[in-house]
């Protein structure tokens, strides 16, 4: 089994952290395949960034059409997902959507951690997509004021800690870290947690391989016969738009 972990981002320091913590919870025999966007925003922090990274998380899966037997979406926004699941012939999984399901098998309810205040709101619409809101304990929103802060190791931990406490405290009984570029944190602090600490990229890695293993497929949309043709698009994707279901 091929999975590629497609990061929408260009920052390859974030694409390696996300493949070394998919290669830690594969199974066995399963093949990580990690690719990075060839353009946009180093670390995606604004409605704008998203949109641009919502291209280019396309143009990275399309790419890979016919190498991977799934897909999992390494930006916390879960970028493109609904576009990228009817574009794709293989599943495509988005780590926080993944993360969010997860927690709903350990409990009632769950609590979301997220990293700076602007993007409180884009994390919503994260939840509100997933159908999963009534069971949000609560979301604490660490502050940063540089993306330096989101990348530095261990730079985060005491607040992330304090944190998934006060979630704990709220009702939740288990915490989503969201984030790509901390791939690894929930596994690094869960022996200091008093409750479950889930990272995205390691639930969406075992989600891909489940759906891969029960022979999952897309359900590709439908484009008008007579549209015009794309222009100025990667080959690759124009292939995949251009696919007759």
């Amino acid at each position: 089994m091929r999975i590629l972990i497609a990061n929408a981002n260009t920052t390859e320091a974030v694409t390696q952290a996300v493949a070394a913590e998919a290669r830690r919870h594969a199974a066995p025999g399963t093949e990580i395949v990690p690719a990075t966007a060839a353009f946009g925003v180093g670390i995606v922090s604004t409605e704008a960034g998203n949109a641009i990274a919502g291209h280019a998380a396309l143009d990275v899966l399309a790419r890979h059409v016919g190498q991977v037997d799934a897909a999992v979406l390494a930006i916390s926004f879960d970028t493109a997902l609904a576009a990228a699941q009817e574009l794709m012939p293989f599943p495509v999984v988005g780590m926080t959507a993944a993360a969010l399901h997860t927690a709903c098998l350990l409990g009632r309810r769950f609590g979301l951690i997220s990293f700076g205040a602007g993007t409180r709101w884009m994390y919503a619409d994260v939840v509100a997509a997933s159908g999963l809101g009534a069971r949000l304990a609560g979301h604490e929103v660490i502050p940063m004021e540089t993306a330096k802060d989101y990348l530095g190791a261990g730079r985060l931990d005491d607040a992330v800690l304090h944190a998934s406490r006060r979630l704990h405290d709220a009702g939740a009984s288990s915490v989503v870290i969201a984030g790509a570029a901390i791939a690894g944190m929930a596994t690094r602090l869960q022996p200091m947690s008093m409750v479950h600490l889930l990272d995205g990229i390691a639930c969406a890695v075992r989600i891909a391989e489940l759906l891969v293993g029960l022979g999952a497929r897309a359900a590709p949309g439908r484009p008008l016969a007579d549209v015009d043709a794309s222009k100025n698009l990667d080959a690759a994707l124009a292939r995949a738009l251009s696919r007759n279901p």
